[in-house]
């Protein structure tokens, strides 16, 4: 029985090393905020539970989503990603929970949802603060129930699939003010993950915006510009806003602009110092 326990023990470090490999791949960096959001995502990604990723806007949110599918036992599943703010009130439910045929004016097929294609894998509701308070109270039901029926049916279909949220607000706040549902809250925040932003992880700024040109040179044909002293002093002292999606498309206009400055218009928190 020790034996065994020790080869068990065994495998699954096997296991977590190699997630940790894998995500390491995807979410590059190798500053300590960094490195302890990969042994996060390692650590949760095989916990069958729902997951909350907080976080600024730009911070990888679903690339953390993915890893998380990917190094679970769901990674042959499907993962099913929504933005919830870019979906119209008017087609949340039919989009979320599908319909049957005749279920409105002018239908006559059947369509699965969102909810029910992520059956076996992963559903991925980005932005899930932007979520209509009538939907979160029928989101609330399905996650509780995993169970859920299509628009036009009395037919309640089982389901087997993890919900992953991501949000840039303050979720408590938004409940405190009471535009957010605080059951649902606590229903979807069993583990939470926060995503670190880009003035959290400075020392990885050169690093990552040299791989960004390196990869954009790739995709756009284009030779690599050398990346001048200045260049890089005006990189890091630049206050990123848009966090590491405004970085990498910084670094596609570098490369687009033969080396041109990609910040010499944008606003620099040292200017408003200044005045």
């Amino acid at each position: 029985m020790e034996r065994l326990k020790l080869i068990k023990e065994n495998r699954a470090l096997k296991e977590k090393l190699r997630n940790q490999s894998n995500i390491a791949e995807t979410l590059l960096g190798k500053s300590k905020p960094l490195d302890e959001l990969r042994k996060k995502i390692a650590n949760v990604a095989n916990i069958d539970t729902d997951i909350l990723i907080t976080g600024e806007t730009g911070t990888g949110k679903e690339m953390v989503a993915r890893c998380l599918h990917e190094n679970s036992t769901r990674c042959k599943g499907n993962f099913v990603a929504v933005n919830c703010g870019a979906m119209p009130e008017t087609i949340f439910e039919s989009e979320l929970f599908g319909y049957e045929p005749g279920a409105f004016p002018g239908t006559q097929n059947r369509r699965i949802g969102k909810i029910e294609f992520s059956s076996g894998g992963t559903l991925f509701l980005d932005e899930i603060e932007s979520l209509p308070m009538e939907m979160q109270v029928k989101l609330l039901r399905v996650i509780q129930e995993r169970s859920l029926e299509r628009l036009g049916s009395n037919t309640l279909l089982p389901l087997n699939l993890r919900v992953v949220c991501a949000t840039k607000s303050d979720l408590l706040t938004l409940v405190h003010d009471g535009k957010f549902r605080e059951d649902l809250y606590y229903r979807l925040s069993v583990l939470s993950i926060t995503t670190p932003n880009l003035r959290e992880i400075s020392d990885d700024i050169l690093f990552l915006f040299q791989h960004f040109v390196q990869d954009a040179a790739m995709r756009f044909a284009r030779p690599i510009p050398e990346i001048r002293d200045i260049m890089i002093q005006s990189l890091l002292a630049h206050d990123w806003p848009g966090n590491v999606r405004e970085l990498k498309n910084a670094a596609e206009r570098f490369v687009l602009s033969d080396g041109e400055n990609p910040l010499k218009n944008t606003y620099h928190k040292e200017d408003e110092n200044n005045e």
